[in-house]
């Protein structure tokens, strides 16, 4: 990154919620705090039961512990930042700072679409290919696909990364948002290269996600027919249960991803748009646990079966 392109603007201000009623942040904040730890334990609590419950020794639940660590690290990336801007009178962030943040939060971003995508191709094979599934998703060949997808992730977070921040930034040093949003900071930049450069940042960014989101459908499509021709309605239900926390997850993930970026253009007020991008950054990573806890039946008993373990320990050690 050349010198020169960021010579002019050394730190930028980050807008987030300093606009809103000062007697209102008190309770944002405690409401995002209180999300953000359930999403970090929610998750953690995952990630452990998946661990010692040698049942769930599975690509499944593999992929599902990669998919709570992505969570993690994100919401890390972004949420601290918002909590302590919140109360705070002091909203700048240095260049430096800000362009970790961008890298870190799309590589988390990225790498969760992709876990995404291969949890439905996974779902795919256990339900189209039953008798090839142990062939197709060994456990070696998912966590080095697992490894690909994280690389993956980290290629395409720098590459947006250093395209944004290879452009000038000579003017306002404003960001209307709580964290160091790509398009937000594109309005930012001057020069002649900036339309070509926000076109290719949009381009990458719409190509990746919405190439993980087609390949899902398809996985679904094809998981749908196989599942149409089981003879009897409670084989059929059994099938696709396993299926639905996935399925939701997914609907959820894109769903808000869709409110924040497809949203039609509009008189939006800046409070209204910073309330919309924390169901992105926030509300989703809070509700993906919930789901995956209370929607996959193995998972939600193998969680029982954890705390029922603790509760005799600690009934032992009091006695």
């Amino acid at each position: 990154m050349a010198g020169q392109n960021y010579s002019m603007v050394s730190e930028f201000i980050l807008v987030g919620f300093s606009n809103f009623p000062r007697h209102l942040l008190p309770a944002f904040f405690l409401l995002y705090l209180l999300m953000y730890l359930f999403t970090l334990l929610g998750n953690l609590l995952i990630m452990a039961t998946v661990w010692r419950e040698h049942s769930l020794h599975t690509p499944m639940y593999l992929f599902l512990c990669a998919l709570s660590t992505s969570e993690i690290l994100f919401t890390v990336a972004v949420t601290p930042r918002m909590l302590v801007d919140m109360l705070s009178t002091h909203h700048t962030i240095t260049w430096a700072a800000c362009a970790s943040q961008m890298f870190f939060s799309f590589t988390f971003g990225f790498t969760h679409s992709f876990l995404l995508m291969i949890m439905g191709y996974d779902r795919y094979v256990a339900i189209c290919h039953p008798l090839r599934y142990h062939v197709l998703m060994s456990n070696h060949g998912c966590a080095r696909l697992t490894s690909w997808f994280w690389a993956g992730g980290s290629v395409m977070g720098m590459m947006v990364t250093m395209i944004v921040f290879n452009l000038t930034f000579c003017g306002s040093n404003v960001i209307h948002h709580f964290a160091c949003h790509v398009f937000s900071l594109l309005k930012l930049a001057c020069g002649k290269e900036t339309a070509s450069v926000s076109l290719g940042v949009i381009l990458v960014c719409v190509s990746a996600l919405m190439g993980c989101l087609f390949l899902i459908v398809l996985s679904y499509v094809f998981i749908v027919a196989a599942i149409l021709r089981i003879p009897s309605a409670e084989g059929r239900h059994k099938t696709f249960s396993t299926c639905v926390s996935h399925l939701t997850v997914v609907i959820v993930h894109y769903g808000f991803a869709s409110i924040i970026y497809l949203k039609p253009k509009g008189p939006h007020s800046m409070d209204s748009n910073t309330l919309m991008a924390t169901t992105y950054t926030v509300f989703t990573p809070f509700l993906s646990p919930i789901i995956f806890s209370l929607r996959n039946k193995e998972l939600k008993n193998a969680i029982k079966k954890s705390f029922q373990k603790l509760t005799k320990c600690s009934k032992s050690v009091a006695i």
